[in-house]
């Protein structure tokens, strides 16, 4: 009697635990469309254009799971948060993913019951100046006013830097990049903090760009990359794995332009896999076989997308660095598609 109880409330346990597992992708099912959490304006990351179209190197990744899931990368709904929002809107289900520049750290991973389930930008902390305030090191910023935005990891880390270095500071809080940018640039504050990619993005919509020096200090690591709630493994592979086919795209010569070409011609059994060509990797977690094509062709591979919007080319300038491929000596990585 007791044994049949006990598989009774395990088989009840694991049917709930199914469910709740599912049910993200579920929800984006029925909906026919993703709600993707993103910035509220960063250029290059995420931002709406003159036009109101969302553009940037995470909303491509946004664009790139719905490709995956509902096989059209237009089917998303960008909803846009704040450093002090952008986790409860996760966590309430008001967003299916968040993509947007997060840092994944120990308290948002085990209080917040997140999951960060991939890094797509390796970042650290940085701080920039105007060339006439005539500071060339991080060291030198004792007494300063210092532009900071509520509710992230920049707020630590500076105040660790500052005690760490036995110097003080004046925070002017605010609440977006777009508020910092801002306050900045009419004298609020003598530097502004942030991830040295947002202080690239910053600098490249100034009027004067030459005129603001970023300093050489990088205080902090800070790992970027798509959020999920909790929980909901399916959901999160799908995330997770959307991210490893654009790096294994780009490892292996996949592009949106010739990814057709590929898909007629080439014998390499994890090419094969990933274009779904052979195999059925994408019935094992609840989408058709020709995900990761979809995904692909959404924007490209990683590297396209990475330089089509914060590249070298673009007026962000940012070089790969630790997000070049590990094979380019940098720490992008997917694992095995098998």
């Amino acid at each position: 009697m007791k044994k049949s109880v006990f598989l009774g409330a395990l088989a009840a346990s694991t049917v709930l635990a199914g469910a709740a597992m599912a049910a993200t992708l579920d929800d984006v099912k029925a909906r026919g469309e993703m709600i993707c959490g993103v910035n509220t304006g960063l250029t290059g990351f995420g931002m709406a254009d003159a036009s109101g179209t969302w553009v940037g190197f995470d909303v491509d990744l946004c664009r790139a799971v719905a490709a995956a899931v509902l096989g059209d990368p237009t089917k998303v709904k960008f909803v846009p948060t704040t450093g002090e929002t952008r986790f409860t809107a996760l966590s309430s289900g008001e967003v299916d993913v968040l993509v947007r520049n997060s840092t994944a750290t120990f308290t948002r991973d085990v209080d917040l019951k997140l999951d960060f389930v991939a890094i797509n930008y390796y970042d650290g902390q940085g701080f920039m100046v105007k060339k006439d305030l005539g500071v060339s090191s991080a060291k030198e910023l004792d007494g300063a006013t210092v532009c900071i935005q509520t509710g992230t990891t920049t707020e630590l880390n500076l105040a660790d830097f500052f005690k760490a270095n036995n110097m003080s500071y004046t925070p002017v809080t605010v609440q977006d990049d777009s508020e910092a940018q801002r306050q900045y640039l009419a004298g609020a504050c003598d530097t502004y903090t942030t991830d040295a990619s947002g202080l690239a993005a910053a600098r490249a919509t100034m009027a004067d760009p030459a005129n603001h020096n970023i300093l050489p200090e990088i205080i902090s690591k800070e790992p970027l990359g798509p959020v999920v709630r909790h929980g909901d493994n399916q959901w999160a592979d799908i995330v997770r794995w959307t991210f490893f086919a654009l790096l294994i795209a780009e490892e292996k010569g996949i592009t949106k332009a010739n990814i057709e070409e590929v898909a007629a011609s080439t014998t390499d059994p994890e090419v094969r896999r990933l274009l779904g060509l052979e195999g059925d990797m994408g019935k094992m977690f609840g989408l058709d076989n020709g995900w990761a094509k979809s995904a692909i062709a959404a924007g490209g591979n990683y590297g396209e997308i990475f330089e089509a919007n914060i590249g070298s080319a673009t007026p962000i300038g940012l070089a790969r660095g630790l997000n070049a491929l590990w094979t380019q000596g940098g720490l992008q990585y997917a694992w095995p598609l098998r």
